[in-house]
């Protein structure tokens, strides 16, 4: 029996050398979103997208066993959102259907006749059914009531669904909605364009008051415990700049109302220079009053987006946690005792959960990642989780000790590598963090083609391990597949990104003030070829959205060092999507600026470019205009740059259907194979 043996030992090692796993099995998982607690018992809710096809799941105490609640089972690119539970904790108010874009079209990814409509739902904890509530956005669940959105108008309905009412109808854009503790009255923001206001709705008199209006920008209402004063960020008014540096700002305050008498008190004004300008931070809102009548909110004093305290009637701030780091994610418990925020403490290109009460405590630690931490009504800390070689899940921490609710069984982790943490240094002195990834079992002496990677934002960090944010998700998953098929992968965190300070992110001369990143992308380069397990000669690089923009200008300004490209939906002309975003610009009024945005653009260089590029857009892109890759074609094709292209009709900036990621990647890794891994000194 030995020698038998032996031949099927030797052949089953030989069929695993030889397997290999495909990029479906590397986008195989199902990504966590929107996680919601219960606000009053043990239950959490949260969607499931499975591979483009979403569900809710809802899970309740004592065993946090997930159960599936809606059978939605298509990829059809309707997003499911806003999740809220009824206070009878016998139903989940959620959402299903996109934003409109700017000529209010709903997304509808499969140009379905028909169209799409952005819906609240209503299922049923017990039995799954699912009731259609009408069209409308941004459910607020009262004890009786749901206050919504509909048309820039606040509406209400039963829990049923029925005697829809209109409460408000108001020139400028409506959001942000609270109740109050007692639930008689709703506060709101009132977007004006230069100026906004804090609204108050009495839900019994009818009758609306506006909480001290003036010249600012007023937003982020939060009602004290005991529903008597509201707190609220100002903002001076200033110009609308995007993708420039902003250190400084007219300093913000919060302003505390007492609803009674209505007088007005800032118990708050930040400094001027550093911190004056307001950092937001990813939450339902940015301000907190707590149980001991402080109230919490994110200040960049020290330079770095942190948390702070203040009485509410005013007094000296105190932080939270000291430290060079970021809070990004924060929430707070029900009963308005407990802050639980995620943060870059100590581990700067990871994320872990903290939580603050008196005092701050660690609750997360390790090599894994948290992000999106909530409480549920009986008091447990849930939150979303990855690592370097496992997808997102859901967890619940007790004794500071990660509890899967969810997990990926399947998963292929074995075949992922866990990514190097790579410091590198720029012309100009800036110090670069990035991720490297290596295939395995390199042979001696054996080198490889080398790829940068740029993520998009720019305010964003790439993070040794799988991303919260889905589109992330899917680029991290991307890069460890290309790892997989022999290169080599550096995933670099240029300057103007989140994670490593105000400074860093707020770079002179970034973007369209003078594309001063692009020191980081020739440091990342020079770092890739000088390394001895890389082929210097192939380098290439590829990205999304900011991502595209670097890799077009790497493709611009220097195709000698970069061999092929693969551009997702990245910017040509920073002046056509600066006024995608402020429609009021106007580069003919603004000529000095203009033609510096212009010159920090990859269509100030097109001479110079010279590699083979993919162009990948969806054509119904909210973000970056279709008709920047439109010009950036023709500009291509005049000059007589080889070229590939590939278009989604009718999808947005992150693609909703998971067959256009895979449709994606497939071309990204088929192009590279042909153009840069079998480079040989032509184009």
């Amino acid at each position: 029996m030995r020698p038998f043996l032996l031949l099927c030992c030797v052949f089953f090692f030989l069929s695993s050398q030889s397997q290999e796993f495909s990029l479906e099995q590397f986008l195989d998982y199902s990504f966590p979103t929107q996680l919601t607690a219960s606000p009053n018992t043990g239950a959490i809710a949260w969607v499931e997208n499975d591979k483009g096809i979403r569900n809710i799941f809802y899970a309740r105490a004592p065993e946090y066993h997930p159960e599936q609640l809606t059978i939605y089972d298509e990829d059809d690119g309707q997003v499911i959102t806003d999740l809220g539970f009824t206070g009878d904790n016998e139903h989940i108010i959620y959402v299903r259907g996109g934003a409109p874009n700017r000529k209010g079209e709903i997304p509808n990814p499969l140009s379905r006749p028909e169209g799409y409509k952005r819906q609240i739902h209503r299922v049923s904890l017990a039995s799954g059914e699912v009731n259609d509530l009408g069209e409308g956005s941004a459910p607020l669940v009262g004890k009786e009531l749901i206050f919504y959105k509909k048309k820039n108008a606040v509406w209400s309905m039963d829990h049923k669904g029925e005697n829809p009412e209109n409460l408000l109808h108001l020139r400028g854009s409506i959001g942000n909605l609270k109740i109050a503790p007692d639930h008689t009255k709703i506060a709101f923001e009132n977007r004006r364009g230069d100026h906004g206001y804090i609204g108050v709705f009495d839900l019994k008199t009818r009758q609306l008051q506006f909480l001290d209006p003036g010249l600012h920008q007023d937003s982020n209402p939060v009602w004290s415990p005991d529903g008597g004063q509201i707190a609220f960020l100002r903002q001076p008014y200033e110009k609308a700049q995007i993708f420039v540096p902003k250190r400084e700002a007219s300093p913000f305050s919060i302003q505390v109302v007492d609803i009674t008498t209505q007088k007005t008190t800032p118990v708050f004004t930040a400094n001027a220079g550093q911190g004056s300008a307001f950092r937001f931070i990813t939450a339902n809102n940015q301000l907190f009053w707590t149980a001991a009548n402080e109230i919490i909110f994110p200040w960049e004093k020290e330079g770095w987006t942190q948390l702070y305290s203040i009485p509410a009637s005013g007094g000296t701030p105190k932080r939270l946690s000291p430290g060079n780091f970021e809070v990004q994610y924060v929430s707070q418990s029900q009963d308005k005792k407990q802050i639980v925020f995620n943060s870059n403490q100590n581990d700067i290109d990871r994320q872990h959960l903290w939580q603050y009460t008196t005092t701050t405590t660690q609750m997360t630690s390790g090599n894994s990642i948290e992000w999106a931490p909530v409480i549920d009504g009986a008091g447990s800390l849930f939150c979303l989780g990855s690592s370097a070689t496992i997808p997102a899940d859901v967890f619940r921490i007790a004794e500071k000790e990660r509890i899967p609710i969810t997990s990926e069984p399947d998963y292929p982790s074995e075949e992922l590598v866990s990514p190097e943490q790579v410091i590198f240094t720029a012309s100009d002195g800036i110090t670069v963090h990035g991720q490297l990834f290596f295939p395995k079992d390199l042979a001696d002496n054996e080198k490889v083609p080398g790829v940068l990677f740029f993520h998009g934002g720019s305010r964003r960090q790439m993070l040794l391990g799988f991303h919260h944010r889905g589109y992330y998700h899917h680029m991290y998953a991307m890069n460890q597949y290309l790892a997989s098929q022999g290169y080599a992968v550096l995933s670099v965190n240029y300057r103007s990104g989140i994670g490593y300070g105000m400074l860093f992110r707020e770079a002179l001369e970034y973007g369209a003030g003078g594309a001063s990143e692009y020191k980081d992308v020739l440091a990342a380069a020079k770092f890739l070829r000088d390394h001895p397990r890389v082929d210097a000669e192939r380098i290439g690089l590829w990205g999304g959205s900011y991502g595209g923009y670097l890799t077009a200008l790497g493709l611009s300004r220097n195709s000698d060092i970069f061999k092929a490209g693969v551009d997702i939906h990245g910017v040509y002309d920073w002046n056509a999507v600066i006024k995608g975003f402020i429609p009021a610009y106007n580069p003919l009024k603004e000529s000095e600026f203009a033609k510096l945005a212009y010159d920090s653009s990859p269509v100030a260089f097109m001479n110079g470019w010279k590699s083979p590029v993919l162009l990948i857009h969806g054509d119904d892109d909210r973000n970056v205009p279709f008709n920047e890759t439109v010009v950036k074609a023709q500009k291509l094709q005049e000059l007589e740059v080889y070229f590939e292209q590939l278009v989604f009709p009718d999808e947005v900036h992150g693609f909703l259907l998971h067959k256009n990621w895979q449709a994606a990647f497939e071309a990204t890794a088929d192009f590279f194979d042909r153009k840069l891994k079998a480079y040989h000194g032509d184009k």
